[in-house]
Order: C-alpha cells, then structure tokens, then sequence
C-alpha cells in the first residue's frame, strides 16, 4: 500500500481546499479509505473515511457538514474537500487503508504518506 497525499497550503478562516491522496498497490474500490490529521502536540485523529463499494462515508463531529469525502475508482484516488477551515484544521493530513469501516472509524495499516500541510489562520 501506498499513499501520496496533496493538496495542503496556508489558508485563511473560512478558506477552502481539496485534498488528493492518490494510492498505488491496491484498488481504492476495494478498501475503506480515511483521511487522518495530526496537528502539532496531538494524537493522530480520524477525520473522515469512506467504505468500500458502497461508498458510505463517515466524519469527524468537528468536520461533519464541512468536509465532504469523496472517490474517483477511475484515478484511484480519494479527496477530502473541506470547507469553511478553521485554526483548529491546522494540521498535517494523511491518507490511509483497512478493509472494512467499523463504527465509524478505519484502523489505518503501518503504510503512511508524508501527508500534506494545512495551515488556516485566524
């Protein structure tokens, strides 16, 4: 598995931006995929994932309404738009894979990206 994530950048409050992770070694059709941040000082957290097939897709209360994930099987890649970003998305964010969904959340495999910077001032 691997993962290539971009898309980040230094935005104002209220800014947007979309976020590409484009995957090798695997169909994105065929795993749950999530996009994680860690902001500095703080534990990785799940921000947004989606299943596979079905495309159910999940998200952080903080993000729900405002990010939207999304998947292109033509590509195999998975975005993650967000909208309206705050100083609290400031972060690094990060693709990953599992196979399944389980309440919500994707238990990321040991293969990570180097993520891409957002930065979202006040």
């Amino acid at each position: 598995l691997q993962f290539v994530e971009s898309g980040g950048g230094l935005v104002h409050s209220g800014d947007s931006l979309r976020l590409s992770c484009i995957t090798s070694g695997f169909m994105v059709n065929d795993y749950a995929i999530g996009w994680f941040r860690q902001a500095p000082g703080k534990q990785y957290e799940g921000v947004s994932c989606i299943s596979p097939r079905d495309g159910s897709t999940y998200y952080l209360d903080s993000v729900q309404g405002r990010f939207t994930i999304s998947r292109d099987n033509a590509k195999n890649t998975v975005s993650l738009q967000m909208n309206n970003l705050t100083p609290d998305d400031t972060a690094v964010y990060y693709c990953n894979a599992d196979l399944w969904v389980v309440n919500g959340h994707i238990n990321p495999s040991d293969h990570w990206g180097q993520g891409t910077q957002v930065t979202v001032s006040s």
